[in-house]
């Protein structure tokens, strides 16, 4: 009974953390709805209430009348998209090869995509500029979408680099006993077990892509080219003043691509720890 009593306890306190963490991962979301539904008598109020008394959807109004954020969510998804599959392509076969094949080289390559992290994305912005506009690519979505796939390649190659040091090289040795050639070990063995690595570091390009903000205010000068992350900026006034009603409500609409990306590619993650080795 007393054994009973223990576990029924240990599982209700993880359900209560688990219940608390939630809480407070959803939290800002959830405040970022308030706001946006609230009228600016109840946002700029000094008790502020979670849930409005009187809710209006003005500030969707405001927010989409005023800036084109529709055609902002379209570029930042195409250049999300785009840099984070070229980051992909670039970042998994040079991770396996720095894994695999243990040269000086391949440490020196390391230590330099350590270094290269380093340095602040101020201090390169104007020799940036000068390539892009010898090469004609500033203003245009091919120079920015390169912009953000060296941007995020040394990350991402480090992160696939800890995913790919996690398969056991024994699985691959059997494999080739079993007669397998190297392409058939890729794709079968590896890039199953790889599977959650790289939906995890596809994502993270493509966050990053779709909340960055200074490559773009500075590289792209057409209003037809630019970002959502420009245009959200457009809410705060030449004096400072933040118009946090339309402001909320645009970022709450930012926020349901990102949502929904990762709701499409969490069955990546789920499908590649089910299959695998085993299942080969």
């Amino acid at each position: 009974m007393k054994r009973k009593v223990k576990l029924w306890t240990a599982k209700t306190a993880m359900y209560a953390a688990l219940l608390a963490y939630v809480v407070f991962l959803a939290f800002p979301l959830v405040w970022l709805l308030s706001t946006a539904l609230k009228p600016n008598s109840e946002i700029y109020s000094r008790w502020p209430t979670l849930i409005p008394k009187h809710p209006t959807w003005s500030h969707f109004a405001t927010a989409f009348g005023e800036q084109n954020l529709l055609l902002g969510i379209a570029n930042s998804l195409k250049i999300g998209v785009l840099s984070s599959v070229i980051v992909l392509l670039l970042a998994v076969p040079c991770a396996y090869a720095l894994v695999r094949y243990r040269t000086f080289v391949n440490k020196a390559v390391m230590g330099w995509v350590l270094v290269s992290q380093l340095f602040p994305s101020i201090l390169i912005i104007i020799p940036l500029f000068l390539v892009l506009r010898n090469l004609a690519l500033t203003n245009t979505h091919t120079g920015i979408t390169l912009v953000y796939t060296v941007w995020s390649l040394p990350f991402v190659l480090w992160m696939m680099r800890g995913y790919i040091n996690g398969i056991p090289i024994e699985l691959e040795e059997a494999a080739f006993v079993d007669g397998a050639g190297r392409w058939q070990v890729l794709s079968k063995v590896v890039f199953p077990l790889l599977l959650p690595g790289i939906v995890a570091s596809g994502l993270f390009a493509f966050v990053s892509a779709w909340n960055e903000f200074f490559f773009a205010l500075v590289l792209l000068k057409t209003p037809s080219l630019t970002t959502l992350p420009v245009y959200l900026s457009r809410f705060t006034g030449s004096e400072g003043m933040t118009r946090l009603g339309p402001l909320a409500a645009s970022c709450l609409v930012a926020t349901l691509p990102t949502l929904v990306v990762f709701a499409f590619l969490q069955k990546g993650l789920i499908s590649g720890l089910m299959s695998g080795a085993v299942k080969q």
